[in-house]
Formats: structure tokens, C-alpha cells, sequence
């Protein structure tokens, strides 16, 4: 059987029934769910506020679970509310770098040199608008930057 004879679906969104789950004021996190990391993206995550001091730990913890030990994460400074050096998440340093990446996005480090990209919403996203940034963002298809997945999905104003 040649490629060509191989029937190809396009990727669909996330169920709804998952979408049902996204309150506003809730921090999510979402992985895309295929071994190949051929999007742009690996993830998104939707924090509550811009204090990284509050909300990082909650994020690391639960990449730690999925991914093994987080060395580094790389964002923005003028995203967030004040940004430390480092952080002490569930007895492991974890050391931020400020790189002007821009505020849609934050880089994780497993390891030496392995990084995974999250698209990040806005906390002020309407909760609509969110669901679907972050369907965008897991598709293992993507190949939209994260700037341009928060443009599309935001409403404009009337």
C-alpha cells in the first residue's frame, strides 16, 4: 500500500466534554497527545494571573509528573508580576530565564537541552476564546505561531 492509498483524516479539536471543564479564573494546562512533537507547539497553558510565583509552581508540578524533572523555564519578564531567578518547586530548583520570547509563549527544559513549548493565554481570556487557543495549540498538525493562535481566536471588539 503506497501513502497515497492510505486515507488521511484531518485532526479534529478536543471533545467537548473536555472543553467543559474550562472555567475562567482556572489555570489549565494541556499536552499535545502524540510521541511525534511535530507542531510548533507542545501545549498550552492558560494561568489565572501574571504573578509566575504563584502560578508556576502548579504548572511544574504537573509537567514534572508527566515529563520527569523541569531544569529551566524561559519567559518573558514583562509578563509577568515580578520574576525571580529561581524557584523551589516540590524540593527541586528550577531556574527561570527572562528572554524577550514575547508573552505567548514559555519554554520548559527537561534535562540538559530538551525543551517544550506552551502556547500561554492570557488570564483576561474569555473562557471561549481559551478553548480554542488551546485546541490550536495541541494539534499535532499545527504549524501557526502562538502569537498568531491568540490573535485569531480573540474576539474583536465591536
Amino acid at each position: 500500500m503506497t501513502d497515497s492509498d492510505i486515507p488521511r483524516t484531518p485532526p479534529l479539536l478536543l471533545p467537548d466534554a473536555i472543553h467543559q471543564a474550562v472555567k475562567p479564573g482556572t489555570a489549565l494546562l494541556r499536552l499535545e497527545t502524540t510521541h511525534s512533537r511535530e507542531g510548533l507547539l507542545d501545549g498550552a497553558w492558560w494561568p489565572r494571573t501574571r504573578d509566575i510565583e504563584t502560578e508556576l509552581p502548579a504548572l511544574i508540578s504537573v509537567l514534572t509528573g508527566h515529563l520527569g524533572p523541569i531544569t529551566r523555564v524561559g519567559v518573558d519578564a514583562s509578563a509577568w508580576d515580578g520574576l525571580p531567578t529561581r524557584l523551589v518547586i516540590d524540593d527541586q530548583v528550577v531556574r527561570l530565564d527572562s528572554d524577550p520570547v514575547g508573552d505567548d509563549t514559555v519554554l520548559i527544559t527537561r534535562g540538559d537541552n530538551d525543551h517544550f513549548v506552551l502556547l500561554v493565554v492570557p488570564p483576561d481570556t474569555t473562557a471561549d476564546a481559551a478553548r480554542e487557543a488551546m485546541a490550536r495549540a495541541v494539534r499535532a498538525d499545527n504549524i501557526t505561531q502562538a502569537a498568531q493562535i491568540l490573535i485569531a481566536t480573540t474576539p474583536q471588539p465591536e
